[in-house]
């Protein structure tokens, strides 16, 4: 009776270690999986250029959706399945244990051998158990001895699943590798400037020198631009013009720091760009690409995601960019809610334009930002920013010659 008292304690404790762990595993499983989540997003949002071109998107997404469900969902799975049958392997041991005369411990070492024979150990066992239970049988009860065994029955499925889970765990802890394998690729510069490194006026003339700047991009191919050297002076107007792969788009990728300079160095107002925050360096900057980025949301977000400014101040960029006309004839006006593809490439072109206004910097880029739209929208586009950058450094990379025949100056590329 004691012996049986004992046992019923002890089987108590090991459900309640069984659901302690169950309970661990889970809350474990979600947080594990929310880090690797948000360390993979970091590190792929962090990652170069040279990354996006040289990877595959399918094995980007693969890693977001097939991978991450594997942590998510698989792995947890597998652990609770094993240690759910470890534990009732150790349900059958403590079983096993109610022997006073023959304690259970030579079947507690000899599942060392799981991985050698396991169809000849649960027989083993069984014929352990039901011997011991013979030679006992003067100091043992009926009803444990029928326990004993019925349980011992039920070690070769057991420890079949114990392999079964620990092979589906280890199979599937491959995507933890894969995921974490992003960790150890190559990336952007710090996102921010050292505290103190940089004025929060700067640029304030927007005076730009390229001093035998040189671009690749990606180590071991051909120059995309070599041993470029030209001053900008405050508020010129510079037009920058060549065939199609005269490297006029690498300008702006190495203003921006898309790509990193390979040789020579950029300096905006005396300072090489090399030292600042990438973050810090592309606020300052502004850009009107040749494709316009209009994002999911309303027409508020896309002029102003930050936050930062008045309703008045965005009316006023969309009558100077020439689409409050347009706006206002709009049911829900700035809450409007934009999707890609929906309007003309002029009227997103328009909007970049009006993003531009709304930022007030020292140095704008145009890369093309007129090829895709008609000579009207050009002419719009070019007059508002003859008028309203006209203290301002713009560069111009153009593919019609009457863009730029006002310019400062033209730098043939």
């Amino acid at each position: 009776t004691h012996a049986l008292i004992g046992g019923s304690r002890n089987l108590k404790r090991a459900r309640f270690t069984m659901f302690a762990t169950t309970l661990a595993i889970s809350l474990g499983g979600i947080t594990a999986s929310r880090h690797l989540h948000a360390d993979l997003l970091h590190n792929v949002l962090r990652s170069p250029m040279a990354f996006f071109e040289s990877t595959q998107s399918g094995s980007i997404l693969n890693r977001f959706s097939k991978e991450i469900d594997a942590i998510d969902c698989m792995i947890p799975d597998g652990l609770k399945m094993m240690l759910g049958y470890l534990f009732k392997l150790l349900e059958v041991c403590i079983i096993v244990q109610l022997y006073p005369l023959y304690p259970g411990h030579a079947f507690l070492s000899t599942t060392r051998w799981l991985a050698v024979n396991l169809e000849f150990l649960g027989n083993l066992l069984v014929l352990a158990a039901a011997l011991l239970s013979v030679f006992g049988r003067h100091e043992l009860s009926s009803g444990i001895i029928g326990l004993a065994i019925s349980h011992s029955l039920q070690v070769t499925s057991v420890l079949s699943w114990i392999v079964r889970s620990w092979t589906d765990v280890e199979n599937n802890i491959v995507s933890v590798e894969r995921v974490k394998e992003y960790a150890h690729t190559s990336k952007e510069a710090p996102w921010r400037s050292d505290p103190g490194a940089l004025s929060p006026l700067w640029p304030r003339s927007g005076c730009i020198n390229f001093e035998e700047f040189g671009l690749q991009y990606r180590t071991g191919l051909d120059w995309a631009l070599k041993d470029i050297s030209f001053n900008i002076q405050d508020g010129e107007k510079i037009g920058i013009v060549g065939r199609t792969g005269a490297g006029k788009s690498s300008l702006a990728l190495g203003l921006f720091r898309i790509l990193e300079s390979a040789h020579g160095w950029i300096c905006i107002d005396g300072t090489d760009i090399s030292l600042i925050g990438l973050h810090d360096l592309r606020s300052r900057l502004t850009i009107i690409p040749q494709d316009p980025v209009l994002f999911s949301g309303t027409l508020r977000m896309n002029l102003d995601p930050y936050k930062t400014c008045s309703d008045s101040a965005l009316w006023d960029v969309l009558q100077l960019s020439h689409l409050g006309p347009f706006v206002s004839a709009l049911p829900h006006k700035l809450d409007h809610m934009c999707s890609e593809g929906e309007r003309t490439s002029g009227q997103r072109q328009l909007l970049c334009l009006a993003r531009a206004l709304l930022r007030k910097t020292r140095v704008l880029v145009l890369d093309e930002a007129t090829a895709a739209v008609d000579l009207e929208t050009d002419q719009l586009i070019q007059s508002t920013i003859r008028t309203h950058f006209r203290d301002c450094t713009v560069l111009t990379i153009a593919h019609r010659l009457h863009t730029i025949l006002d310019y400062s100056r033209s730098a043939p590329n």
